[in-house]
């Protein structure tokens, strides 16, 4: 025992003195704790809600009031015709949608069976479900504090846009692209200077005749040649083994998976770059991809984050290549939207790539 104890004390004072190792010990749980507690989460709240109300009685006044006073309803779109609501979601400003006819007054006060149209974004297909769901309620319950007898409750019927029957999987494999993208993106990068430290050839690397710029390159390259191919593969395999549709423009698809692939590699090459050892780069590429998948919006939506983790999802490269890669599967998006998802994901891998370039030419000098 005194020889177990006095081996066990001496590891964990090797493992202290290490000042990398100390920081191992502390940042990845904290940062873990943080993204698990506030971004991950299967409830759906503070979302937005469009409604076009075209009655405005007594029964949808209800209605409007316990959307307003609803603890999962962010806030509410008054919208003034089927064209803005079109827009709203299509544009993701609002999730969900409540339509109130002319006639809903009326047929209500007289006693007539009576609807209320909910129209969902299907692209977000279990949290559709589950606003549709809260949405029913709050019709129900208004139609029933009105009063009057013999009135049947109002019934909310559902329209899911972009993914009819809420196919979960058309939902699920545009995304897993850029979580596998993601995972083999930084990996593989994060792995590129540390390997060639820990097996002693990196010295040979800054007495041969390449530049820094040409050796920088060159590691770059086989990681997007991998992320590439893998996306190409879920691609072709959403369409031709699970049905999942592909209404975009494939060119438009590769010009966000291009820019994409560019800003994680230019995490990867900054991980690799502060790593001595494989060890200390694995465990750096973990610390990164974490936050990277859950604050894209995969797991949980954005809008339930709080509103200081939504800011912090902007530098997130995978939140915008996630809109890009379900709006062209889904949804046809036009360029001009691509676009509007894409020029950040330019600026992120700029920064991201001159920060790794420097970081990296300064470790050869």
């Amino acid at each position: 025992m005194s020889a177990l104890r006095a081996i066990a004390i001496k590891e964990i004072w090797a493992l202290l003195r290490d000042p990398k190792a100390r920081i191992v010990l502390v940042i990845p749980p904290l940062l873990q704790l943080v993204i698990f507690s506030f971004a991950s989460t299967l409830e759906v709240k503070n979302v937005d809600i469009g409604l076009l109300d075209r009655s405005t009685g007594t029964a949808s006044v209800e209605i409007v009031n316990r959307l307003a006073g609803s603890p999962n309803i962010g806030s509410i779109r008054r919208l003034s015709s089927h064209a803005d609501l079109a827009e709203a979601i299509d544009r993701q400003e609002v999730i969900a949608a409540l339509v109130i006819e002319p006639d809903f007054d009326r047929a209500f006060a007289s006693g007539q069976p009576t609807q209320v149209g909910v129209v969902l974004d299907g692209r977000r297909s279990n949290a559709a479900q589950i606003v549709g769901g809260y949405l029913q309620q709050i019709v129900t319950a208004a139609g029933a504090s009105v009063r009057g007898t013999e009135r049947a409750p109002p019934v909310a019927v559902a329209i899911n846009w972009f993914n009819p029957n809420l196919e979960y999987i058309w939902f699920n494999l545009p995304s897993l692209i850029v979580v596998i993208v993601s995972v083999a993106g930084l990996s593989i990068t994060a792995q590129t200077v540390a390997r060639e430290r820990e097996l002693g050839t990196f010295d040979q690397l800054m007495v041969s005749p390449l530049s820094v710029r040409q050796i920088l390159v060159g590691k770059m390259v086989p990681p997007f040649i991998v992320g590439f191919i893998n996306a190409t593969v879920y691609l072709v395999v959403a369409q031709l083994v699970f049905g999942v549709p592909f209404t975009g423009s494939v060119l438009l698809f590769y010009l966000g998976l291009v820019t994409y692939l560019l800003a994680l590699i230019g995490v990867g090459m900054f991980v690799s770059s502060l790593s001595m050892t494989q060890q200390q780069a694995f465990l750096g590429s973990f610390v990164a991809t974490v936050p990277v998948i859950l604050l894209s919006g995969f797991s949980s939506p954005i809008d339930n984050m709080p509103e200081w983790l939504q800011i912090v999802t902007y530098a997130n490269p995978a939140r915008y290549f996630l809109e890009i890669s379900l709006g062209q599967f889904l949804k046809a998006q036009p360029a001009s939207v691509v676009l509007a998802e894409l020029w950040p994901l330019v600026l992120i891998a700029l920064a991201t790539l001159a920060t790794s370039a420097w970081l990296f030419r300064a470790r050869m000098e």
